[in-house]
């Protein structure tokens, strides 16, 4: 959704806009945002979805032998400052014009430390709670699988580890890598040195992705669906309510209707952002965001920004695969490190990838993982009512993909973690017992259509 309307743009942009010292008090808990966690969307933070206590065990005989994964970047900062930019240009009219709101009083002072304390982290980079996200996966990563590292130090295989080359995703490759050689400090000189892969983790970018880049920029199916879904009443409502927390309702009422939902969408985002700054925020107890929006308007603005990504990176609509067709060339890389391993020709014994949303999305949709299963006609839109894909699932910051790789006597097992979740693969692929979430290489390669 366009967040700046050009009025809008215009009208603030000649001012000019100071960072302050992170000193606002804060007056919400860290942990406060996991109660309405849909209406982060994407930019929900991470925890894992399965204790590794319940994880069913390899039938007997079978040992890990391989293991790999692709893992969206930790919790960051906002990607540039934007959202502050324009909601603190417009607090800084209403304060000139007398015409904040008590909470509005407050709210200004708090954005100013958050903007500064994002500036200070670098926009786009990981935060002190990306960072440990990263870190505290691969620790669990160790910990499910010590024998299979203990036998990739004692046979000298090789870890890859691969980036899309954004610098988030390199960091959380190293910090991951590194909590590895932490763990098992005879896995360090067996590590490479990440590596960059732009087609295979950043394919939406790359020359892969060239005519899904078209979809965007030109589709008018598109762009008409996600306009009529922004453009309804209960956006404008909302959008007024939102700016009504924090400015008279004199000041909201004289702002165009595009305006205010734009202003709306700023205070949105920075709510959506604060819990992955957590560990920045006065004294780590989070920023409190949530005081300057009801319940019921974050959850509609979560809501849009799902339809976004759900139509822009998920399953999209039913006739078209163009939102996720590209990601081909990462399930591929999957199958083919295990097959590597099964025809002897692989050295590795552990691959892992770092990438973003732009590509988990995708990937989750093109395997059928759980809630990626349905598209939607262009005559039943997306709503959260008649369709699960919640981006708070899909791909939370730090979300991740594993296949762990067992073999007894050349038989090859995969089992499957999402978001560290036991998670059986699409329904067209049978596992070797009922309920079990192992499957045979054979299996996943005939439902997948591979060879």
């Amino acid at each position: 959704m366009n967040r700046v309307t050009p009025a809008l743009a215009t009208a603030l942009g000649a001012l000019v806009l100071t960072a302050l010292p992170a000193h606002a008090a804060d007056t919400g808990g860290s942990g406060t945002h996991l109660a309405h966690r849909d209406s982060y969307g994407t930019k929900a933070t991470y925890a894992p979805e399965q204790s590794a206590r319940s994880y069913q065990r390899p039938p007997a005989g079978f040992t890990p032998v391989f293991t790999e994964n692709v893992s969206r970047h930790g919790s960051r900062s906002a990607t540039d400052s934007e959202d502050g930019d324009l909601i603190l240009a417009l607090w800084d009219k209403a304060e000139a014009a007398g015409q904040l709101t008590g909470k509005g009083e407050e709210f200004g002072p708090k954005v100013r430390a958050l903007q500064a304390a994002m500036a200070k982290v670098g926009y786009g980079n990981l935060s002190g709670l990306g960072k440990e996200e990263i870190q505290e996966t691969a620790a669990r990563t160790a910990a499910r699988l010590p024998s299979l590292f203990a036998g990739i130090a004692r046979d000298g295989e090789k870890i890859d580890v691969v980036s899309s080359g954004q610098a988030r995703a390199t960091d959380s490759a190293d910090l991951y890598a590194g909590a590895l050689a932490d763990t098992y400090p005879a896995l360090k000189p067996l590590i490479g040195t990440t590596r960059t892969d732009k087609d295979l983790l950043y394919f939406h970018k790359a020359d892969g992705g060239a005519a899904y880049r078209d979809y965007l920029a030109n589709d008018r199916r598109l762009a008409d669906t996600l306009a009529k879904i922004t453009d309804q009443p209960k956006t404008h409502r909302a959008a007024t309510s939102v700016l009504r927390r924090l400015f008279k309702a004199a000041f909201v009422e004289q702002l165009a209707d595009a305006d205010r939902v734009a202003a709306a969408q700023a205070v949105y985002n920075l709510y959506a952002i604060a819990p992955a700054m957590s560990e920045e925020s006065p004294g780590g107890k989070g920023w409190g965001m949530q005081r300057y929006l009801s319940a019921s308007d974050a959850a509609w603005f979560g809501y849009l920004s799902d339809a976004e990504d759900f139509y822009e990176k998920g399953p999209g609509f039913a006739d078209s695969d163009i939102t996720y067709k590209m990601a081909d060339v990462l399930l591929d890389d999957f199958f083919e490190q295990v097959e590597a391993k099964r025809s002897g020709t692989g050295t590795l014994g552990a691959e892992l990838r770092f990438t973003h949303a732009e590509e988990i999305i995708p990937l989750a949709a093109l395997m059928g993982l759980p809630g990626s299963t349905k598209p939607v006609t262009a005559a039943k839109p997306y709503t959260y009512a008649s369709n699960p894909w919640r981006g708070a699932d899909v791909a939370p910051l730090a979300s991740n993909i594993q296949w762990d790789v067992y073999e007894k006597n050349g038989r090859f097992l995969v089992r499957m973690l999402y978001n560290e979740q036991e998670t059986p693969f699409k329904a067209a692929c049978t596992p070797i017992a009922k309920g079990s979430k192992f499957y045979d290489l054979n299996e996943l390669e005939r439902c997948f259509g591979r060879g």
